[in-house]
């Protein structure tokens, strides 16, 4: 069996790519979610595609699991009719205006970091004082990564890499509160 084909190699790299996670970015977004719930806000998160899958299942997660009110709009109705009335680069940006308000958190994903109706969103957060986690991979400084008050990028070019290691962060950040390691 070649290297390339070795699971121990393809684990090892998708390791190293979480070693260069930041322990004080993780430190803020527990900070951020816990502000978020001082304030009686809730935590939305969004994406596409995969990212839209691992939305939906942290947002579970954080609000089964960790107690943390969530929500995502990986509604059918909701993306179809928004998308139809304001195209697909702003449909999220008129779910932020329709179902948040600045009390709350927004994590957005997008493995390019390029998504325009995630960017869309990133850029109305910021301009209406909104508290922003990105998570993106690929190009280092991709338009998303510039947005929030903290960016996660995972350094590859490989979607599952980048996908599996936001899903990793994500979930970290669910069990962290879930098991009562950060005190509300």
């Amino acid at each position: 069996m070649t290297k390339q084909h070795n699971f121990k190699t393809y684990k090892n790299s998708i390791s190293s790519v979480l070693e260069k996670i930041s322990e004080k970015d993780l430190n803020n977004s527990m900070q951020l979610i816990k502000n978020t719930i001082k304030k009686n806000g809730k935590v939305y998160l969004v994406g596409n595609g995969g990212s839209a899958s691992i939305a939906s299942h942290v947002s579970v997660d954080f609000a089964k699991i960790a107690r943390i009110p969530s929500a995502t709009f990986n509604n059918s109705n909701l993306i179809t009719c928004f998308a139809n009335d304001y195209g697909h680069d702003n449909w999220v940006v008129e779910a932020l205006k329709a179902y948040t308000s600045n009390k709350d958190l927004i994590i957005l994903i997008s493995s390019s970091g390029t998504s325009k109706n995630i960017v869309n969103a990133a850029k109305y957060c910021k301009k209406n004082s909104f508290k922003l986690i990105t998570f993106s991979g690929f190009k280092k400084n991709n338009p998303l990564s510039k947005l929030g008050d903290i960016n996660f990028h995972i350094k590859s070019n490989q979607y599952n890499f980048i996908e599996m290691s936001h899903h990793i962060l994500l979930v970290y950040l669910v069990d962290v509160f879930a098991k009562n390691k950060l005190k509300l």
